[in-house]
């Protein structure tokens, strides 16, 4: 019986976690792997691909109408989609109404409490909400229940300056139990120099750049049939990519105390790559047009 190895997704909100889950899950049903995604997001869209639906009943959702988590059975709040992969979500209360890591909390404790983690299992993959790693949201880090942390990232410098929030989240929990950074997944934005940029930061918090996702309209073209790459055309190229993530995946064993950096020298790194330009306050509040002109000016007085 191969060890339950379980992950969780971390990264700035809007970066692609989900869609990069579900895909990166796909393809390593493909291969006949048996894995789970617990969606760890109020919106509840983590399944979504996987199982051709809108949303899935969640968790506390279902609670709610039940009247207690305990009223529930496993079957109630565990559906299964393309590959046998097994889907649940956690949900949250109404937006102002109660903490929304709880939802989190309730759902990883009642999914192991029903005997969720089968001996068959040999992946789960927690899709954590945006780049918080405090309350409810840091469970799968805080508990020990995630021993592998992968972040979504870019090119783009909000989506490496959460990636090192996250390495900073990490390192806190890192001593009292086994949690570890497994490596950094670029989902591109087609940025200068982006590979090259992921690769420097991920050498810095000392772990790995794991793979590269090429930006493409094929991921778009799948989610808005509500599926996978992987799924909808298994010949794309785009769903090649997918399936060697799932083979480093599966072959990973590089899983590192990260070392966060300061914001001065996330700076400097974005400045050595030509993404910020150096501290000069000659430039806050220009506009594109303002640049270009003063640009030509300055060529034409050469």
């Amino acid at each position: 019986m191969a060890k339950l190895r379980q992950a969780a997704i971390y990264g700035k909100g809007g970066i692609g976690k989900s869609t990069t889950t579900q895909n990166l899950v796909a393809a390593l049903a493909e291969i006949g792997k048996k894995v789970m995604i617990v969606g760890c997001d109020p919106k509840a869209d983590s399944t979504r691909l996987i199982l051709h639906s809108k949303a899935q009943n969640s968790v506390m959702g279902l609670a709610a109408e039940a009247g207690s988590v305990e009223d529930l059975e496993l079957e109630d709040v565990m559906s299964v989609g393309y590959g046998g992969i097994k889907c649940v979500e956690s949900g949250g209360p109404e937006p102002g109404v109660g903490c929304a890591g709880r939802g989190v909390i309730t759902a990883i404790n009642f999914l192991e409490e029903e005997g969720a983690y089968d001996d068959d299992l040999e992946f789960v993959f927690y899709d954590v909400l945006g780049d918080v790693v405090c309350g409810g949201f840091a469970m799968p880090i805080r508990e020990n229940k995630a021993q592998e942390i992968y972040i979504v990232c870019s090119g783009e410098m909000m989506a490496m300056y959460a990636a090192n929030n996250i390495a900073k989240g990490i390192v806190k929990y890192a001593n009292s139990g086994g949690v570890r950074l497994a490596g950094l997944i670029c989902n591109s934005r087609n940025t200068d120099r982006e590979d090259e940029l992921i690769m420097a930061l991920a050498a810095k918090l000392g772990t790995q750049m794991i793979h590269f996702i090429p930006r493409h309209n094929i991921v778009q073209h799948a989610e808005i049939r509500r599926m996978t790459v992987i799924e909808y055309d298994p010949t794309a190229a785009q769903a090649d990519e997918y399936r060697t993530l799932a083979r480093k995946i599966v072959d990973n064993k590089n899983f590192v105390i990260p070392t966060p950096v300061t914001m001065d020298e996330l700076e400097a790194l974005l400045m050595e790559f030509g993404i910020m330009e150096a501290d000069d306050e000659s430039i806050i509040g220009k506009t594109a047009a303002q640049i270009a002109a003063e640009q030509a000016e300055a060529l034409a007085a050469a």
